[in-house]
This record gives C-alpha cells, sequence and structure tokens, in this order.
C-alpha cells in the first residue's frame, strides 16, 4: 500500500492552530502523498458547556501557544475569552467535523487547506463554529453551492462520519491534538507528532519513516 499520513486534529484545539502552518508546509513540500485529516471530537459535552467553563485556561494557555508557534490569536477571538459573561458561545467539535467530511468529499487532496481555514474562522476571525453562518465565506472560497453544503451539513449520514472519525482517532490512540501519524503497512504506523512540533523535526521524523517502508 501507499503511505497514507493521518493529521488527528481538532477545530477547537488552539494547539492545532498553531501547528497548522508546519502542516501547511508539510502538504505543500510533500504533494505526493496522501494525508487524511482526522477530527478528534475534542468537545463533545451531551449538554451545551458556555464558554465560561473554559475561558480563564484559554486566558493563559493561548499566551504559552503563541510564544511556541508564533501564531497570532485574533481579538474578535479573545473577546469572548476576556468577556465570557458577555458571550454567547457554546463550543462544540460536531460541526466543524461535519463540514470538514463535506469538504474532503469535494477536495480530498487539500484537507489539510481547508482544516486550517476552519481553525483560522474561529481562533484569527472570531467566528462561532456551531453557527451554520461560519462557514458561508469559505463555500465561496472553495466554490462549493451552499444550498448542497448546508443540506449535508444537517444530514445525518455526514454526522455519522464525523463520529466514525472520532472513534479512528480514538482506535489510532490518540489522546490529545495535534498528532500525525504515518501508516506504511496495513498493521504498521510511525507516531511523528504528538503534541506542537516544529516543522524541521516533522519533516525528519517524516524522511526516516517513508525510508522505513519494510
Amino acid at each position: 500500500m501507499d503511505p497514507i499520513l493521518f493529521y488527528c486534529y481538532d477545530a477547537y484545539c488552539g494547539w492545532c492552530y498553531g501547528f497548522s502552518p508546519v502542516m501547511k508546509k508539510l502538504a505543500a513540500e510533500n504533494p505526493q502523498l496522501q494525508i487524511e485529516v482526522l477530527s478528534g471530537g475534542m468537545i463533545l459535552p451531551e449538554e451545551p458547556v458556555h464558554i465560561s467553563a473554559t475561558a480563564a485556561y484559554i486566558a493563559k494557555a493561548y499566551h504559552t501557544v503563541e510564544e511556541h508557534t508564533g501564531i497570532k490569536f485574533g481579538e474578535d477571538y479573545l473577546w469572548h475569552v476576556k468577556n465570557p459573561e458577555l458571550s454567547d458561545w457554546y463550543p462544540n467539535s460536531e460541526k466543524p467535523a461535519i463540514a470538514l467530511c463535506i469538504y474532503k468529499e469535494f477536495y480530498p487532496g487539500r484537507q489539510v487547506a481547508f482544516a486550517a481555514d476552519l481553525q483560522y474562522a474561529l481562533h484569527s476571525e472570531g467566528r462561532d463554529l456551531t453557527d451554520d453562518e461560519a462557514y458561508r465565506h469559505l463555500l465561496e472560497k472553495y466554490s462549493i453551492q451552499p444550498e448542497t453544503f448546508y443540506e449535508k451539513l444537517h444530514s445525518e449520514t455526514y454526522k455519522e462520519q464525523a463520529y466514525y472519525e472520532f472513534q479512528l482517532c480514538k482506535q489510532l490512540q490518540v489522546t490529545g491534538y495535534p498528532a500525525v501519524l504515518l501508516q506504511v503497512s496495513e498493521t504498521r504506523f510511525h507516531l511523528l507528532a504528538r503534541g506542537y512540533t516544529d516543522y524541521e523535526t516533522l519533516a525528519a521524523r517524516l524522511k526516516t519513516a517513508m525510508a522505513d517502508q519494510t
């Protein structure tokens, strides 16, 4: 089998947002490599949980992500973190995961770019990914018909696909995000990244793993 690179991420994961430039560069430098982006389902509450539950943690953690990765969080996103009592956000990983499944059907070779765009929409532009309208600007960018997209967004088919990805991440024994694994045979996987990893380190690990396809 040809190697497959699995990138396990979550749209709400700040470290994944910081990692997205690394993955975009890796994809650009390895156009021949099949890359599958899998949503991990990091935030799946049984009942909606307001952002105030995590705002204090995020308010400290985002500084660490910026320092380590060089990424910047947008003021429109940070407003909700700094003013949780005024925010109407109830973070949930389900809808962006469904959106990614739909997108992959249209552009299977550009999954990394779309995942990065989802994260930018949230963490920089401050779009609420539980709101259908948060995706409209991306439909225009990628020439996807809104009627088609929104019909799929509310269908059980793509919801099931999203939950299948959540389970697949568990089967791959991913316990945190981001994570990158290279599958080189039916039973052989190389763990290339667990948590944020800089490009040079990731590229070197990929090169070593690709050489070990026996």
